[in-house]
């Protein structure tokens, strides 16, 4: 039984004839009629059992979208339903609005739609409908708690996407589907063309020179153009330990890695490469192999969807026999995690030779804009003494990338905005060199 605030204001009410008669036993008279009041109610009211619960629940959503879910409820009994229902979706849902009231006259049903506007990644649930039914007076209500379990996917909302257009035009420049082709060390030869000024000189290709005459006299230079080699191997590792849990510009650092890995992933499915992907910290936490095309991203955001950082050490050790089991050719490995201090580098460092021996090694990290900020600004005393830590900070920073650097892999840092783009670019320019 729930009592409402119309039995409050009859209880209170009573106190007016006490107060004009000064008789106690006014007192319990009032209380006795109102008692017999609300249970007549009580016993008028419908019951909220006697329902059935039905839902149509999207099965994902990216987050910050907004979708509807519905919730049909059917009155089975023999009075009507006044009353409210309550969807009790987890709070990080985003459902709205949290409480529908309602009035289903016997044999008839009615759909609730709740829209639902996630902040959280992962699996976002609701484990049961609450029904409360009045009676004639709304005093009471009787309330049931029935379960009816449903869950929406909530998927990473992939913002960089917006940056996929620009990366694939240069991206083609590289594969010779345009009038630029170009040059690199380690690409395959895809056809002749004349010789116009701005070309490599190192490009002509003196025997096809040779053989071709000009019905005018003398020789036409012949270039060789060059296309990215196809058919490579891209290995995304995502550290998803206790450094991956902080929040930068108000997102958590494994957020902004699954933002890069699948920029990274969709520009270089598109170029013909193959890409895995392994979330890990002591074990592995979610795995992506033998996709491609749309189907890869598909499996990435429902792999990354239920991952969050645990407050563990990642164990680096294991890293290198991760990446083994991945591939054993020659690949781009692309490691995300932080490498905001040489203390909790350390691991990091200890495994980079072994991975460098084979690999072509990158490591993704996400720095603070704040930081930055904070370095320069020394207008005031307290802010001197800020400064000062953001740039020991900082400098820390400096001293892991470039021990990175000296152990032959490569640094791609910037803040959650800048990231994804960096890293697409740092993957072109490796492929524009013949690296991969």
């Amino acid at each position: 039984m729930v009592i409402s605030g119309w039995f409050v204001v009859l209880l209170l009410a009573g106190g007016v004839p006490i107060v004009l008669t000064n008789d106690p036993a006014w007192l319990g008279y009032w209380l006795a009629f109102v008692i017999v009041v609300t249970i007549v109610d009580l016993l008028f009211a419908a019951s909220p059992r006697r329902v059935r619960l039905s839902r149509d629940v999207p099965v994902r959503v990216r987050l910050g979208e907004t979708t509807a879910a519905t919730l049909v409820v059917e009155n089975t009994g023999r009075r009507t339903i006044r009353g409210v229902v309550r969807d009790a979706w987890q709070p990080s849902a985003g459902a709205s609005p949290t409480r529908a009231p309602v009035v289903i006259p016997a044999g008839e049903r009615v759909a609730i739609r709740t829209a639902l506007t996630p902040t959280r990644r992962g699996e976002r649930r609701s484990a049961h409908v609450t029904v409360r039914a009045y009676g004639p007076f709304r005093l009471a209500a009787r309330q049931a708690t029935i379960a009816a379990p449903s869950a929406i996917r909530v998927l990473p909302p992939f913002n960089s996407r917006k940056h996929l257009p620009s990366r694939l035009a240069r991206l083609r420049e590289l594969d010779g589907r345009t009038s630029v082709l170009i040059r690199g060390q380690g690409t395959e030869f895809d056809s002749l063309r004349e010789y116009v000024r701005g070309d490599d000189v190192r490009s002509i290709d003196w025997r096809a020179t040779a053989r071709r005459n000009d019905p005018q006299g003398g020789h036409r230079l012949m270039v060789r153009t060059w296309r990215p080699e196809r058919d490579r191997r891209v290995v995304i590792v995502i550290d998803s330990g206790r450094t991956s849990a902080a929040r930068i510009a108000g997102e958590p650092r494994i957020d902004t890695a699954f933002e890069s890995a699948l920029l990274l992933a969709a520009l270089a499915t598109r170029a013909g490469d193959r890409v895995d992907l392994v979330i890990f910290d002591r074990r592995i936490r979610a795995r992506v192999q033998g996709a491609s095309g749309p189907e890869l991203l598909s499996r990435m955001v429902d792999a990354m969807a239920p991952v969050d950082a645990e407050l563990i050490e990642p164990d680096w050790a294991a890293v290198p026999g991760v990446v083994r089991s991945v591939t054993s050719q020659h690949a781009l490995v692309v490691i995300a995690t932080s490498i905001e201090s040489p203390g909790s580098s350390r691991g990091l460092l200890s495994v980079l030779p072994q991975l460098t021996r084979r690999h072509t090694v990158v490591v993704s990290s996400v720095t603070d804009p704040d930081v930055l900020e904070a370095s320069r600004d020394r207008s005031r005393r307290d802010e001197v003494y800020l400064a000062s830590a953001a740039e020991r900070a900082l400098l820390d920073q400096s001293r892991v990338a470039a021990a990175i650097r000296q152990l032959g892999g490569e640094v791609v840092t910037g803040s959650p905005a800048d990231l994804p783009p960096a890293l697409a670019d740092r993957y072109i320019a490796l492929k524009a060199a013949g690296r991969l």
